[in-house]
């Protein structure tokens, strides 16, 4: 995996002398090219060359300790080579990682989809409770959250709900969330105490810029018309809600959050084609049968990968076999100690492809 490092770093220090150069910004968009081209090398090269100075330093203290003579000196020696040994090994592992093939998606924002499954007003509440969480644990992160679609119960909860989240490495971090997420808890409608169990269905969507999937126009259908919200009620009294069907697919979208037609049915071509490149994904990732086994778990939405029990104050990954028993932190928007394990489950897996374990 290593034999080009010295080539790719001859290539980062060629593209940061070029930053360094006037010239570069009088060329529309070539700085931020040869910006972004640097940093996705500079951690590589930077790994590349720790490594590099550790196998040299530890080279010379295997020298000084097959030399020496005194039996304290060569204690000392050992025990320096040792140390150096695990952080050449650890650097290494670090640097296979990160020359593991990168997820052209990774960068991207995300469309994320939460809908109420099995377990009527239950599920409904616990699509909520899932979307407080995703919107806490944006916060923390500095994503921007902006709702895209909203369908509220009659008594409270989420029927379903799309957001789209924006920032840095949103859909990297995210990408294993989608899925059917379970509940296990006593509903506070419940006289008895008895637990219920509740679904939800989650998907998380690399949202598809136009240049990505363009749709001809001829492909579309666009209806407007009065939006409501729960119960009939009259939200605004303007045609501004948009209804846009993809007559090939058949996929229908439709948006009303706005007081605007314009930006509603901006939001809902959004919400389109990332569900046709979703759906053009799935159909290529079916044809392609070992990079979906590189995956962790299938990603397919009839999976249940996830149980929050809360009674037990518990949370188990069903994919990796990872239990918790930190709910209450978790669903206050601490996911990092979910979704870490699950990336690293995920690199084991592709270390293992690439035969680099």
């Amino acid at each position: 995996m290593f034999d080009r490092l010295e080539e790719v770093a001859r290539r980062f220090d060629e593209l940061s002398a070029r930053m360094a150069d006037p010239s570069v910004f009088e060329q529309a968009g070539l700085y931020q090219k040869i910006a972004r081209e640097v940093a996705q090398l500079e951690p590589v090269v930077a790994a590349w060359r720790a490594l590099e100075a550790c196998r040299a330093e530890r080279e010379g203290v295997r020298a000084l300790f097959e030399g020496e003579r005194d039996a304290e000196l060569r204690s000392m020696a050992r025990a320096e080579l040792d140390v150096l040994e695990a952080r050449a090994e650890g650097l290494e592992r670090s640097l296979k990682i990160l020359l593991l093939p990168r997820d052209p998606d990774d960068e991207k924002n995300v469309l994320l989809e939460i809908r109420a499954g099995t377990g009527g007003e239950e599920a409904a509440l616990f699509a909520a409770d899932l979307f407080r969480m995703y919107a806490r644990y944006a916060e923390r992160q500095r994503w921007r959250l902006e709702i895209l679609e909203r369908s509220e119960a009659e008594a409270g909860g989420l029927k379903e709900i799309v957001a789209l989240v924006q920032g840095e490495n949103v859909f990297s971090t995210l990408k294993f969330e989608g899925g059917v997420h379970r509940v296990q808890r006593v509903p506070a409608t419940e006289n008895q105490g008895r637990i219920h169990t509740s679904a939800c269905t989650v998907a998380v969507l690399p949202e598809a810029e136009e240049v990505e999937l363009d749709i001809p126009e001829r492909d579309l259908r666009i209806d407007v018309y009065r939006s409501s919200g729960p119960g009939g009620q009259s939200v605004n009294t303007t045609d501004s809600a948009v209804r846009v069907t993809h007559l090939p697919s058949g996929l229908v979208v439709i948006c009303q959050d706005e007081k605007s037609q314009h930006k509603n049915k901006a939001k809902a071509l959004t919400v389109l084609r990332a569900r046709l490149l979703d759906r053009m994904k799935a159909e290529q990732h079916a044809r392609e049968a070992d990079a979906r086994r590189a995956m962790v778990g299938s990603g397919d939405r009839s999976e249940r990968i996830r149980t929050y029990n809360f009674p037990q104050n518990r949370l188990t990954d069903h994919r990796i076999g990872l239990t918790l028993y930190a709910l209450d932190q978790i669903v206050a928007g601490d996911l990092a100690p979910v979704l870490e394990p699950l990336h690293a489950a995920h690199q084991a897996e592709l270390l293992k492809s690439v035969g680099a374990e």
